[in-house]
């Protein structure tokens, strides 16, 4: 229900930019910024169809089952199955999930080591495109509440059912951009010192209740996943080398991240070379 929800919110935003917005552009701006709409805005609208149906189409992963030489932390409780590092039960798909980091309804999925990626792109790209719909329209939405205020009014002039059809678009079309923008701009910010801490939603809990733990013996917790910022954003993000900040981040990219979720090594660009299991 909520694939299907965001499919239609989504279409009538992308339709409403195509029959209102965009005209009013092309008619109105000067070359520069046309040609700056049309490439911008495409772009954007490419990278949020790309990652949102990565997302929900792709598998979070799952370890496997029964003996393996893999090295396992934990027994699930639930499906009495070996955990690796990092990995914990979901309720909703009823199975262990690697690098969990929490159910999405919206997805119809879990966001797991396979796809975080992909959900942490679709809710950026998401943000910017709700960002630029809402600020590209801002003077038309301006243009469309006093007119649609003064249309109740007795002595103002009468406009055709078509400029209120049109009218309504620009303020429906703003009204869910901004709050959209609004609130996913917060979730995504989350996710993005999540990722430069090197830790998931669930881990970022767990750690918090170890860190506290440790302080009352006089100790000092540090998470065994935190490889510096910089390197944390660039093992998420899959940037091996300069020019996958380009073929990677800006352009729609199918890779698989580093690793395969049941164990967990840094690269020897990182100078360490073994095993990191949770603590």
């Amino acid at each position: 229900v909520f694939v299907i929800l965001v499919i239609i919110l989504t279409t009538t935003i992308v339709m409403i930019v195509y029959i209102c917005v965009l005209p009013v552009i092309m008619s109105t701006y000067p070359m520069g910024w046309i040609v700056w709409h049309l490439c911008y805005g495409h772009w954007n609208l490419m990278q949020i169809v790309f990652h949102y149906y990565k997302a929900v189409r792709t598998h979070p992963g799952y370890p496997t089952e029964g003996k393996s030489d893999i090295p396992m932390v934990s027994i699930c409780r639930k499906c009495i199955n070996p955990k690796p590092a990092r990995t914990h039960h979901c309720s909703i798909c009823n199975r262990c999930i690697l690098k969990m980091d929490h159910h999405c309804p919206w997805l119809n999925n879990c966001v797991g080591h396979f796809n975080h990626r992909y959900f942490f792109s679709f809710c950026l790209f998401m943000t910017l495109g709700c960002v630029y719909c809402s600020v590209s329209s801002r003077e038309l939405f301006v243009d469309a509440y006093f007119t649609i205020n003064t249309a109740t009014e007795t002595t103002a002039p009468t406009i055709s059912f078509r400029e209120k059809v049109f009218h309504k678009c620009i303020i429906y079309l703003w009204v869910l951009c901004s709050s959209v923008a609004l609130a996913l701009s917060g979730l995504t910010l989350w996710h993005t010192v999540l990722i430069l801490c090197g830790e998931t939603s669930i881990e970022r809990h767990i750690n918090k209740k170890e860190r506290r733990r440790q302080q009352k013996k006089g100790r000092i917790f540090r998470n065994p996943y935190h490889a510096g910022k910089l390197n944390n954003l660039k093992l998420f993000l899959g940037i091996e080398k300069r020019s996958h900040w380009i073929t990677r981040l800006l352009l729609p990219s199918s890779h698989l991240p580093y690793g395969d979720g049941m164990t967990w090594t840094r690269p020897s660009a990182f100078s360490v070379d073994k095993a990191i299991m949770a603590i």
